[in-house]
């Protein structure tokens, strides 16, 4: 026994660092179980100190004599430590009175916040336009939502995908993997725990976008009043049998027991874009000069019950019920550049706002070339506008998008294509664009602040100004109204295309009708519910509008629309 003893003191003489460490450990031990036992020991009924407990005790002001003394220590400790109790993730408590957590009953999560929800819900709530409806598993090869999707892996939120789905009539947003947003009319997949949604977007780090192959899904509550929907199908309307059918919708199939499901699974399965239903037969095929739907029929030449769909209509012989199915029509999606540069600079001249970065979408569409842009705009080359990143004079765009005026800027362009807005709705979508970015939203605060009036009295002038100048300065001008290309996008995109040089083609200009919203929509769950024009500002922009207007009559060109001009 003495040998074991005396070599420990020789280790110890020859290395005193390692007895001072040793005694260190045992002190801090000791410690460290006297103080456990201070405050988990008997303080009441149950002989044990809960999380609840602590938490009544402090939000009361009254602790038991014999744990006062540890108060402090009992704060520290509480935060950290594990409870007897499972109450499940930290993520599913909701705050309790005085500012204290609390824990609803486990397995309970109809009353308490998910981590899905942080940070919106009570604004999701409180407005009423979109709800969460929970977590749910997606498959690549079946999806949970079958619309239409999009990605954007730098600056996705919940509101964006919201609104895209929103306008184009979906009943269900889902976001996964952060920067994923998937849109439908069912949910065609079961449920997942909560805690797989545990992905931030990519454009706000406060909320949810789902996981790995999991989707945060929201029920829209907003009525659409853009396209009526049956499933993932858009109903286009009723229209006149065409001369020669089997020209213009090529395939087609008697089904029996028909039904809209049916035909537009069946056309979706043939990779067509329309479906077409005549009472038992069904139509695929894409939109054609020899059927445009340009010719809208009064739906009750329609009229004819479904025989596998008590309460849908399918058409007949002489009138067809047609749908748009999600399948995207690849014949306008082919772009490039030039294929030789050109000396002649055409400008897309537009104040902000008022609809430029659309303008660009639809061209590229119509002509298949790349449109360039005096600036470069990095989130707008992300997006597939690949003539962003050449410079201006490159002369291998068909147009180039431009803000600027003045005579020494005009001066540079051979002819240019300008797009005039109604400057309340260019005003608003500029300032949404200054604070939101480009499918974002200026803050209430910001509406409400200082910077929406100091905006008025700066930018509102400058749409006058943007286009008198052009008028006045401009070589060959060609104006554009964003409301009237909005109404008939055909044939203004047409006069557009013509005005470029280019030949027109017909086919492809009915395929940008049916894709004709982009990426850059900024619309429907996020509209002010007030008017934040102030009597003052109105009187200052109806003189602008009537400068304008004043002319663009001088230069025999038509006058602004008539929603325009002040009541």
């Amino acid at each position: 026994m003495a040998k074991p003893l005396l070599r420990i003191q020789r280790y110890f003489c020859r290395k005193p660092i390692r007895f001072f460490s040793l005694i260190l450990l045992y002190l801090t031990a000791g410690s460290l179980v006297f103080l456990h036992s201070g405050f988990v020991g008997d303080s009441g009924p149950g002989g044990r100190v809960g999380r609840d407990s602590v938490v009544a005790s402090e939000g009361g002001g009254r602790a038991s004599s014999d744990t006062r003394g540890l108060g402090l220590m009992s704060r520290v400790f509480k935060e950290t430590r594990k409870s007897g109790r499972r109450f499940g993730p930290r993520w599913m408590r909701k705050s309790g009175q005085g500012g204290h957590d609390t824990v609803g009953r486990v397995g309970d999560y109809t009353s308490t916040w998910n981590r899905a929800l942080k940070g919106r819900n009570a604004k999701d709530m409180d407005d009423e336009r979109a709800k969460y409806i929970g977590c749910y598993i997606d498959d690549t090869q079946k999806r949970a939502l079958r619309g239409v999707s999009f990605f954007d892996y730098k600056k996705m939120t919940v509101f964006r995908c919201q609104d895209n789905c929103a306008e184009r009539g979906y009943m269900y947003a889902g976001l996964e993997f952060g920067a994923e947003c998937f849109c439908g009319h069912k949910i065609q997949a079961p449920n997942a725990s909560e805690s797989e949604c545990n992905m931030e977007c990519k454009g706000e780090r406060s909320n949810m976008c789902g996981g790995a192959n999991r989707l945060s899904i929201y029920r829209l509550e907003l009525s659409q009043e853009s396209a009526r929907r049956y499933g993932n199908a858009i109903f286009k309307g009723c229209f006149h049998r065409p001369d020669n059918v089997t020209a213009a919708l090529p395939f087609s199939a008697v089904i029996q027991n028909m039904s809209v499901d049916k035909c537009v699974d069946m056309c979706t399965e043939k990779e067509k874009s329309l479906a077409a239903l005549a009472g038992e037969q069904c139509y695929c095929g894409f939109p054609t000069p020899l059927f445009s739907l340009h010719e809208l029929e009064d739906e009750d030449m329609c009229l004819h019950r479904c025989p596998g769909e008590e309460f849908e209509s399918c058409g007949n012989d002489k009138f067809f019920v047609v749908y748009q199915t999600q399948v995207q029509d690849n014949r306008c999606m082919d772009r490039h550049f030039l294929p030789a540069r050109t000396k002649q600079l055409v400008a897309l001249a537009s104040f902000p706002g008022a609809g430029n970065t659309w303008a660009r979408h639809l061209i590229e569409l119509a002509t298949g070339f790349y449109t360039g842009s005096y600036y470069f705009d990095g989130s707008l080359y992300n997006k597939g506008f690949k003539g962003e990143r050449d410079h201006w004079r490159s002369g291998r765009t068909i147009c180039i998008k431009t803000h600027e005026s003045g005579r020494k800027e005009i001066d540079a362009f051979d002819s240019s294509i300008v797009m005039i807005r109604n400057p309340y709705k260019a005003l608003m979508a500029e300032f949404n664009r200054k604070y939101g970015g480009h499918v974002g939203f200026a803050s209430q605060a910001h509406w409400r602040g200082k910077e929406w009036p100091e905006f008025v009295k700066n930018y509102a002038p400058w749409w006058a100004s943007h286009t008198l100048d052009w008028l006045t300065y401009g070589k060959n001008v060609h104006v554009v109204h964003f409301e009237d290309l909005k109404r008939d996008l055909f044939s203004r995109l047409k006069g557009m295309v013509q005005f470029l040089g280019l030949k027109v083609s017909e086919d492809r200009l009915l395929c940008v009708e049916g894709q004709k919203d982009g990426n850059f929509k900024r619309s429907g769950l996020r509209k002010l519910e007030y008017d934040p024009y102030t009597p003052d500002m109105r009187v200052n922009i109806d003189e602008l509008i009537r400068t304008v207007n004043a002319a663009l009559k001088k230069r025999n060109m038509s006058g602004v629309p008539a929603e325009y001009m002040p009541r």
